[in-house]
């Protein structure tokens, strides 16, 4: 069996395939046999960003440490309870200027205050936590990081705080000024990590084949060389990655077949003409009582699974939705109408009922996610084992915008350094960026200090910890 690359990629047609963690690619000693050392996985970075805050009274469990149990909105988690650890009394200072959420959103990974304005002279005050890892372990990936969501920029400007709505759909800042563009687009975004720039956008015979069958020639020359356990490896791999395919085809017919029953966009459709493909392919252009959203936001997840899977990026960002989305959740049983209107809930217990319901569906996407990482080998220990998955939202309660004792879990084990199956609490408006310079040492940036951190957060790799808010709880 001969030794391969941790970098290597099938290549064929215009487009480029990463592979899993194999055994042929372990180190090996100068005599040609395997060395007994294993080689340690990297660390990668998700951050799953929900807008709009939760029902507080549903979220927090009850008990401290080990022996917590899972509240109302966190019951998805149960199968992962113990890849998981829930944050308890963290807040961003910087956000709390009274604005009801773009300051809460565009600051979320940053920790810092934006600026108010009107225009497009947006800025942030910070780079972002994923752009400052990705700054620093970008360049051993080929995508440095990937980018997620579900809902297009947001435009104009929302007067009743006299902030412009670019503010609303960005966690992600590559420098205090400039905003990392989020992929809404499955499709677009499945090429971005499979398709080499040059052919992304040629609309040939080629444009439509599998990525499987460009790289085929490829995918023989390195089955050949490689043993059993890696060809069984590899044959799970292929399989996942064929199946996304399938999926993201599936929902581009279906809505193409969905659009074409609608008069209005039938219209769109007679008026450009030229762009009738990216029409179709852009969930954005397609009516919401249309689009099975619950399978537009897996899509999206399983692409960030491969992304990690393939080492062909370690850092990614998924949005749930916009600053004040809102996304109608009449799909849910029990629910009639949009999240942000919802979580206004005036504490009518009939709004807090849809609120929590809106709540824990967007935390089973969570476990979607974690239960798909946790399912995949990576060297001697799971893809979720060496990951950091962030679920968080820039403040608690909609209803009063409250950025106090943010809803924070946080997945994985991140190579060993992180210790799961938790429930800490935590100080009292506890500096969120503490939590943020933790998971930036683990994920490979070493800095000394981030936005307004005091200190690492502690007790993250001490199973023994539950805070020291956990005696009066």
């Amino acid at each position: 069996m001969k030794s391969i690359s941790r970098r290597t990629l099938l290549k064929g047609m215009g487009a480029m395939l990463g592979l899993p963690l194999l055994e042929a690619m372990h180190p090996r000693t100068t005599f040609g046999a395997s060395s007994s050392a294993t080689p340690q996985p990297p660390v990668r970075l998700g951050v799953l960003f929900m807008p709009n805050g939760v029902n507080p009274d549903a979220w927090t469990p009850n008990g401290a440490g080990s022996g917590f149990e899972l509240s109302e909105i966190l019951t998805p988690l149960a199968q992962v309870r113990d890849e998981i650890l829930v944050l308890t009394d963290l807040w961003n200072a910087g956000s709390d200027t009274g604005d009801g959420h773009y300051v809460k959103t565009a600051g979320f990974l940053t920790g810092t205050t934006i600026t108010r304005t009107t225009g497009s002279d947006i800025r942030s005050g910070n780079v972002s936590l994923d752009q400052l890892v990705a700054q620093h372990v970008g360049n051993m990936t080929p995508l440095p990081s990937l980018e997620l969501g579900i809902e297009p920029v947001a435009t104009g400007v929302d007067t009743n705080v006299g902030f412009t709505r670019l503010y609303a759909s960005h966690i992600s800042w590559s420098t205090p000024v400039n905003p990392v563009a989020k992929e809404i687009n499955p499709r677009l975004a499945f090429d971005r990590l499979f398709r080499s720039q040059t052919n992304q956008r040629r609309q040939s015979a080629n444009g439509d084949k599998s990525v499987l069958d460009l790289v085929a020639q490829d995918a023989r020359k390195l089955q050949s060389k490689v043993g059993a356990a890696d060809r069984a490896k590899l044959d799970e791999y292929f399989e996942s990655v064929r199946a996304v395919e399938r999926r993201i085809e599936f929902d581009a017919r279906r809505r193409r077949e969905d659009t074409l029953v609608d008069p209005l966009a039938q219209k769109a459709i007679r008026e450009l003409d030229g762009r009738i493909t990216d029409f179709y392919n852009d969930p954005a252009q397609v009516s919401e009582r249309r689009v099975d959203h619950t399978e537009q936001v897996r899509l999206m997840l399983d692409i960030m699974v491969l992304g990690f899977w393939t080492d062909s990026t370690r850092v990614s960002t998924f949005m749930f939705g916009n600053a004040v989305s809102g996304k109608n959740f009449s799909f849910l049983d029990g629910v009639s109408g949009g999240f942000h209107q919802i979580s206004h809930h005036e504490n009518d217990k009939a709004k807090l009922q849809e609120y929590l319901r809106i709540n824990r569906w967007h935390i089973e996407q969570y476990a979607y996610l974690l239960g798909k990482l946790h399912s995949i080998q990576d060297g001697p220990g799971t893809l979720l084992d060496n990951s950091m998955i962030l679920f968080g939202s820039g403040l608690r309660d909609g209803n009063r915008h409250n950025p106090h004792n943010l809803p924070i879990v946080l997945a994985g084990r991140a190579g060993g350094t992180l210790s799961p199956g938790r429930h800490i609490v935590y100080d009292k408006d506890t500096p969120l960026s503490n939590l943020y310079l933790a998971m930036l040492h683990r994920a490979g940036a070493p800095v000394e200090r981030f936005a307004d951190s005091t200190g690492e957060l502690p007790g993250l790799n001490d199973p023994e910890f539950q805070g020291p808010g956990a005696v009066a709880g």
